[in-house]
């Protein structure tokens, strides 16, 4: 919706859930190693943020004081422009201090998620923001009551509120969505409540659904688990990515009505609130946070529609390089190859990451080597640090980055992706104030994926062993396919049962299942045999509890395409609009930054040019297929 009045770190990356029970116990017993036992030189420097513990309380007796001063400029901000400054300068220094202190007691916590301690303080943070976000909420509702012509008077006068005239500008442009101080209260301390479907979901997949023993490749029984799932399924026994296959949505079959009942629940709270707030509909709702036109969506759609004659012929060369009669859906996600040594010692992987970026220019590869070795990065697995990777910027120290780091390519890959979110963080931070710090969802996965461009690009022209190259082709093929395809198939999905929702129909499980099997049948294409078990897929899909998002995956990853193509071919200016583009954070629109910075997301070309990719990748993958 609207800028909060606490603005939270923009954790991005893969995060997934972290190991409990016999998950946990396999770990231990596998000989991962406790947190004292893993080099300080690897882990990151939490005590950037803070020193100690009593220094984090210290300044979380500060936060609690500075509520109620906030809360004295109620009904003061049309009184004088310095009122409105000094409100919002107040509110900027709680931010900041609530950023410090999330982070500090959140990063501790995912280090160990046994420590007792950081729970307590990562809920005690929770709560207090809470009340921060309720303390804050008159705040807009007053700005929007000033008249305009008083409101110009007040920033043409006054240079302490200059660095707000973008926020503003965005609030003004929602002003018909705010609602009054009393309401946005209501609404504000309503968030709890209405996010049951979501919480109800979280506990039903991660906490109370259990899935049977398979036969692992080794023909031993193990317990089938989400975590599991995808080693399983990329299996190069047909075998067991089948019983994995089936186990899995067999079990989410089973609670198929109760899924149905949270998303069809979650629907109707986004339509509640987009209704509360004037909105045309929930898309509309979610797309206009960040001023990006419906037609964005709908052309991502249509030029996806236009272009699956690719993804029907990968599918029908995956066929064939796998040798089957039928391909099913549990053969998607097989390697092409197997055995295949690509793996790289930490510190080589920083060299090959280094190299591939170089493009980027001597400024960035300065400033990403020093947060590589300045305490930015906790680097391997302990036992019961947080699994995945993400990137989380604290304003006023530095990103922090979560890694489990094993030595694979795709690894090494990770290091980059998440260094270019920490590295936007890093230059947005350093080039913004407060208050347009913040880049938005829409720009965020642009930076760690340009990374990730331009190390696969430096890989495939740089290897030329067959069995090394046709895996790193394959993976290719497969980020573009899994984000691309599968992601703009999920936001047609969410298209089709919001219209529905908001024309008053109940997302049934039938509903449901017939909408995903009937898109699953238009993006594979008719060598694809769609089996009854993809069917309830929707259901393990978490993002469907955060609307409309899954789309900016596919506009992050094509404008991150795009920018990697003009980088490596356009040099120093197209590596200086990039860097441009790092250093915007939230200062515009986000269509905007990234026009700036030499893309378009209005106009499908992005889109294309990174399907084209995928056709020239496909020609690859063709000709060493054929090879005798």
């Amino acid at each position: 919706m609207l800028k909060m009045a606490v603005i939270l770190p923009l954790v991005v990356g893969l995060l997934l859930q972290s190991n409990t029970g016999a998950e946990a116990s396999a770990k231990e017993s596998s000989g991962v190693p406790d947190r004292k036992s893993v080099p300080a030189e690897s882990q990151w420097h939490v005590t950037d943020i803070f020193a100690d513990d009593a220094a984090w309380q210290s300044d979380f007796d500060k936060l609690k004081s500075m509520l109620p001063k906030i809360t004295e400029y109620k009904g003061q901000l049309a009184s004088s422009p310095q009122s409105l400054a000094d409100c919002l300068k107040l509110r900027d220094e709680i931010g900041i201090l609530s950023g410090k202190l999330y982070g500090y007691a959140r990063l501790h916590r995912d280090e160990n998620s046994a420590d007792g301690n950081y729970q307590a303080l990562t809920g005690k943070m929770e709560g207090l923001l809470a009340e921060t976000s309720a303390a804050t909420a008159f705040i807009e509702p007053e700005i929007l009551s000033i008249a305009d012509d008083k409101l110009a008077e007040f920033r043409s006068s006054t240079p302490a509120l200059k660095e707000y005239g973008f926020y503003f500008e965005n609030l003004a442009r929602q002003k018909k969505h705010v609602l009054s101080p009393a309401e946005e209260e209501i609404l504000s301390r309503a968030s709890e409540a209405t996010s049951a479907p979501e919480t109800v979901f979280a506990m039903l997949s991660t906490a109370d659904m259990t899935f049977p023993e398979i036969l692992d490749d080794k023909g031993q029984k193990t317990e089938l688990s989400e975590g599991r799932y995808r080693s399983f399924i990329t299996s190069q026994n047909r075998k067991v990515r089948q019983q994995a296959f089936e186990a899995l949505f067999d079990t989410y079959n089973k609670y198929r009505n109760t899924f149905a009942a949270t998303l069809n629940g979650n629907a109707k709270k986004d339509i509640f609130y987009a209704k509360t707030r004037k909105y045309g509909s929930v898309r509309e709702s979610a797309l206009e946070t960040d001023n990006v036109p419906l037609e964005v969506y709908d052309n991502l759609i249509t030029t996806v529609h236009d272009n699956l004659a690719p993804l029907h012929r990968y599918v029908a060369l995956k066929k064939k390089a796998l040798r089957l009669n039928e391909i099913h859906m549990y053969d998607l996600y097989t390697p092409l190859v197997r055995d295949v040594d690509l793996s790289y010692k930490y510190e080589d992987g920083l060299k090959l990451i280094q190299t591939a970026l170089s493009p980027l220019g001597p400024e960035y590869l300065n400033n990403l080597n020093k947060g590589l070795t300045s305490g930015w990065v906790d680097v391997y697995e302990n036992k019961g640090k947080h699994t995945g990777a993400y990137s989380w910027g604290v304003y006023g120290v530095h990103p922090f980055v979560l890694l489990n780091y094993n030595g694979k390519y795709e690894d090494v890959s990770t290091v980059a992706h998440e260094m270019g979110h920490a590295m936007h963080s890093f230059y947005s931070q350093a080039n913004q104030p407060y208050a347009t710090s913040e880049y938005s969802i829409f720009t965020a996965e642009v930076a760690s994926t340009t990374n990730e461009v331009l190390l696969m690009d430096y890989m495939l022209k740089t290897t030329t062993d067959k069995q090394k190259r046709l895996y790193l082709i394959n993976q290719q093929l497969e980020n573009i396919r899994t984000t691309v395809y599968r992601q703009t198939l999920f936001a047609e999905f969410e298209k089709i049962i919001y219209e529905k929702a908001e024309q008053g129909d109940t997302l049934t499980a039938d509903k449901l299942d017939s909408i995903w099997h009937e898109l699953n049948v238009k993006y594979y294409g008719p060598d694809m045999v769609v089996d009854k078990g993809i069917d309830v897929e929707w259901a393990r899909i978490p993002h469907f509890y955060s609307s409309f998002y899954v789309y900016q995956y596919v506009t992050g990853f094509s404008a991150a395409t795009s920018l990697a193509d003009q980088i490596i071919h356009e040099g120093t200016p197209a590596q200086e609009r990039y860097l441009g583009f790092l250093k915007s954070g939230g200062s515009d629109y986000p269509i905007n930054i990234l026009k700036r910075a030499g893309v378009d997301m209005s106009s499908p070309k992005p889109i294309e040019t990174t399907l084209n990719k995928f056709s020239q990748l496909l020609d690859d993958l063709e000709k060493i297929i054929n090879q005798p």
